[in-house]
């Protein structure tokens, strides 16, 4: 399944369709539409009649992102988007949610330069209309919200601004939002308000959530934003209000742990990426070894450097990148420890008082601690996961924290030590790798010298990506592409022609160009490659027969019959 080109132009007897299906990946595909009512006609369509395999949706402003629980079902899912009838109209007519704004904003006086209706008319053009919002992305709580008319159509900022503050009201293209945390953003900001667009202690987080109509009010009070909530309390961050008087403390968080479970799905359309473990197959390991169940929460580390004192006896396991696992007796009476060592990848216990410290890893760059009954984190969204991009679950480690244990034992035993997989070092690692939906943005040369050459890790990357450095893309067209849906082992090429690829807390969508996606049996590979460590990707051939494709014969049936 490759890329596809476009239906020609509807006529009056035409049925509004998908243009074209592109994959990106091997388990999501790509729809293209012809504007913002076909997007919106097939996201109501998917979410009142999922296609089977279906695990989650992601509209943005000319295409529907599909998920699939497998790449049969993606398959399937992309010949049956091409059989949907997008004729009906979608009713605009969802829960309408009033903002009490307070026009000021420092964009305010060119948005009426640029719009030719001065100040007092961008004020009742906004205002003076019922705005959709069609769907979520950027952040958590940001809806990209379209109006009843293109008046106040104006382009992003030359210069985005470093840090945008909560609650500003802004413009962009043809869309309003409302940024509902401090960032940094690229819009025309007409105003603010102290409105929470983004509440977890809300049953519907999001206050103005995909469907939901928007009326902007002008009101003359200073609005006074509620104070950011005060930070998690480092050291209980995490608990769930449970004993605290048994788990494990955390000595030293090294240079980052954090908990993590398989993550949080199907909440795309919230704004809100997966996050959860990079490495899964580890983190599954780590779990079967001490008898919890697959999902159960588990502590992330990176590059060595965490201590853990047991706080009674406690059985663990480490999976993941190996290193020297060293345990220090609790001292005796004239104070002096002995030590001991044990493996990777095998089940042990860490009693009362006794001290886990982890060496820097020998391969790899992620390792994976595993408690009996799982770390008991309080879930947001149905996720003890942290998401590092939205701040989103437990805070990060801190030293003087206890985590206590769950309930996620599932068996009475615990497992047998395992084999572990040859973990990435500072050499080559190779990636395989398919055709990304805007592969056609680049000639074959740019396609050839992606494969071809090795590309470094650099120290800026993180959970959200890792950035590359080599000899930059360049790509064959310009200009801005749309913000649209991507996927986590997306590589995406920003203009300066050096990709990153996403990793899991990725913001859910893009606006630059994706060369091609790892393939999803090989992100937990991706995940281990270390900072400094180098990458080669090569084309899948059983997805491409070896040579990355720019066409695409995934066809409606509209455009069938024209090429006939």
């Amino acid at each position: 399944m490759e890329t596809a080109g476009e239906t020609p132009a509807a006529t009056e007897h035409t049925k509004h369709k998908v243009r074209s299906v592109r994959a990106v990946g091997t388990r999501a595909v790509l729809a293209e539409l012809s504007g913002t009512e076909d997007v919106l006609a097939l996201q109501a369509l998917l979410i009142e009649r999922p296609l089977p395999g279906q695990q989650d949706i992601l509209a943005a402003a000319e295409t529907v992102l599909v998920k699939a629980d497998s790449p049969a079902s993606a398959r399937r899912i992309a010949a049956g988007l091409l059989q949907l009838d997008l004729t009906a109209r979608v009713q605009r007519d969802g829960e309408l949610v009033v903002i009490d704004t307070v026009y000021d904003g420092e964009d305010l006086a060119e948005v009426g330069r640029l719009t030719g209706l001065g100040p007092d008319g961008v004020i009742a053009a906004h205002s003076g209309q019922v705005w959709t919002v069609a769907f979520a992305g950027f952040a958590p709580g940001f809806g990209y919200m379209v109006g009843e008319n293109q008046q106040l159509e104006v382009p992003r900022r030359s210069s985005p601004r470093t840090a945008v503050p909560a609650g500003s009201v802004a413009l962009a293209g043809n869309y309003s939002a409302v940024y509902p945390r401090r960032s940094p953003g690229g819009w025309q900001l007409i105003g603010h308000t102290n409105a929470k667009m983004w509440d977890l202690d809300r049953e519907q987080p999001a206050l103005a959530a995909p469907g939901h109509r928007v009326q902007f009010r002008p009101v003359r009070d200073t609005v006074t934003l509620a104070p950011e909530p005060a930070a998690e309390n480092s050291v209980t961050a995490g608990i769930t209000g449970r004993d605290v008087t048994a788990g494990l403390r955390i000595v030293s968080p090294g240079l980052q742990s954090l908990v993590e479970d398989l993550g949080r799905h199907g909440h795309s359309g919230l704004g809100v990426s997966a996050a959860g473990a990079l490495d899964r197959a580890s983190l599954r390991r780590a779990n079967r070894l001490v008898g919890n169940a697959p999902s159960a929460a588990v502590i992330e580390t990176v590059a060595g450097g965490l201590k853990v004192q047991a706080v009674g006896d406690k059985v663990l396991a480490v999976a993941g990148a190996p290193s020297a696992l060293d345990i220090a007796s609790k001292p005796d009476e004239n104070g002096e420890s002995w030590h001991r060592t044990v493996p990777v990848a095998a089940p042990f216990a860490l009693l009362d008082g006794e001290i886990l410290s982890f060496g820097a890893p020998e391969r790899g760059f992620r390792s994976y601690l595993a408690v009996r009954g799982g770390v008991d984190a309080a879930p947001v969204l149905g996720s003890r996961s942290r998401d590092t991009m939205s701040g989103i679950g437990p805070a990060p480690l801190a030293a003087g924290q206890v985590l206590v244990a769950g309930g996620e034992a599932e068996s009475g035993v615990v497992g047998n030590p395992e084999l572990q997989p040859e973990y990435p070092d500072a050499g080559v690692t190779v990636l395989d790798v398919v055709p990304g939906p805007r592969a056609d943005w680049f000639d074959q040369a740019a396609l050839d010298s992606f494969a071809a050459q090795e590309w470094g890790v650099l120290p800026q990357s993180n959970r959200v990506g890792m950035r590359l450095d080599g000899n930059p893309l360049r790509r064959t067209r310009q200009g801005e592409l749309p913000s649209e849906g991507t996927v986590a082992g997306a590589l995406q090429v920003p203009p300066e022609g050096l990709p990153v690829l996403f990793l899991a807390d990725h913001p859910i969508t893009g606006g630059y160009p994706v060369i091609a996606v790892v393939v999803d049996s090989q992100l937990d590979l991706a995940a281990q490659v270390p900072i400094g460590g180098r990458i080669r990707f090569r084309w899948a051939e059983s997805a491409t027969g070896g040579h990355p494709a720019t066409e695409s014969d995934a066809k409606s049936d509209t455009e069938e019959e024209a090429s006939n």
